[in-house]
């Protein structure tokens, strides 16, 4: 893709400089059209959003909550928060981590609401407070599962552990590990600090590896490599 910048010569001629785009600035550009178009109310511009991010946005849902339900619930009010704020979005951020930090929140606040009127009901996720942002210091074990190349009965395992381990730890895993976001990018979405989200993404790691050592005898076996 060509971009055309005109440059002045003389304060009357101007000059027409072609400049290749990077994929970066090309989705960069793409995301400002989308957005200028949603502010304007273009209705193809709604359209382009959710062809865009609903499935995206449905599997991470569905990845945070376990439940299907609940994940189509979270995915209309996801749209329906971008439709009402899209005119105070100042680029602040990108259009995907945007989307993604909507949510994300809107996954906890369906938990949170799902925990008050289904009291009674407890799960395997371990408590944590996170309230001022500490995370408990733990070393890396040196073994990710997401590296082991896994069957479909393997998978199904890998998706029950990630429904098992602390909510907190598991969005920053799934936008790692499934999502493959950069430490950055999930910093922004969940709006913490670089250091929260390596140790939340260390501790899920731990997490789900000793749900599957459990559940898999060939677990302890496993040749795994954490992700840089």
């Amino acid at each position: 893709m060509k971009a055309v910048f005109e440059v002045p010569v003389n304060g009357s001629l101007s000059l027409n400089l072609n400049s290749s785009l990077t994929p970066e600035q090309e989705l960069a550009l793409e995301d400002q059209r989308l957005i200028s178009g949603l502010q304007a109310g273009d209705e193809s511009a709604y359209e382009q959003l959710i062809e865009r991010f609903q499935t995206p946005v449905y599997s991470l849902a569905w990845r945070l909550l376990s439940d299907p339900s609940d994940a189509s619930d979270v995915v209309q009010e996801v749209f329906l928060k971008i439709f009402r704020n899209v005119g105070s979005f100042r680029g602040d951020s990108t259009l995907r981590t945007w989307v993604y930090r909507i949510a994300v929140n809107e996954a906890h606040n369906r938990r949170r609401w799902l925990f008050r009127h289904r009291r009674g009901e407890t799960g395997i996720e371990e408590i944590f407070d996170d309230s001022e942002g500490r995370e408990r210091p733990l070393t890396d074990s040196g073994e990710t599962p997401f590296d082991f190349t896994m069957n479909r009965e393997a998978q199904s395992l890998l998706e029950e552990g990630l429904a098992a381990i602390n909510p907190v730890f598991r969005a920053a895993l799934v936008l790692r590990e499934v999502e493959d976001m950069s430490y950055e990018e999930i910093a922004a979405i969940l709006e913490v600090s670089m250091g929260t989200v390596k140790s939340r993404i260390m501790r899920g790691r731990e997490a789900l590896r000793k749900y599957l050592s459990h559940r898999l005898d060939s677990a302890p076996s496993m040749e795994l490599v954490p992700r840089s």
